[in-house]
């Protein structure tokens, strides 16, 4: 299995239902936050170019469930490079519940991004840029190359 970069998450209670478990709108969140960090840590010249004209278009997300977690699990979230083509990208997102037990995989999400650049209104398709294809290269996993070497 390929690398994966990784954040750490506590869960709050504000995090969970009625019923003491996790809300899932946080699971979409989670990789929200992930991307996000992986972009300031692993290629801050991308948030530059987010800065002007660059812009990261979500067009899916999903997450699978396959365990429930509560208040005060400790999280990782995990992500993956699962597709690379020209213009867009698909993440994976492994959720893992770190327990003095060992790790459970508790969720798998996955999300695609198309890069844009333009004006709001006038918005087209661009190449991911070359710096973001650099930062994610250590976590492409198998096959996940279309077309453009990473």
């Amino acid at each position: 299995m390929s690398d994966y970069f990784e954040i750490r998450h506590t869960v709050g209670f504000e995090e969970t239902n009625l019923v003491g478990n996790v809300y899932y709108v946080n699971y979409v969140r989670w990789q929200g936050r992930c991307r996000e960090m992986f972009l300031k840590e692993k290629a801050p010249a991308v948030l530059e170019e987010v800065r002007a004209d660059l812009k990261l278009f979500t067009l899916k997300v999903e997450c699978e469930f396959f365990a429930e977690i509560t208040a005060f699990d400790e999280l990782s979230i995990r992500l993956r490079l699962e597709e690379l083509t020209q213009t867009q990208i698909q993440f994976t997102f492994d959720y893992v519940h770190l327990h003095p037990d060992g790790e459970r995989l508790v969720a798998r999400g996955r999300q695609r991004i198309a890069c844009m650049r333009g004006p709001n209104t006038e918005t087209v398709p661009s190449r991911v840029p070359e710096q973001l294809m650099e930062a994610l290269a250590p976590y492409a996993t198998e096959g996940a190359v279309n077309g453009r070497g990473v």
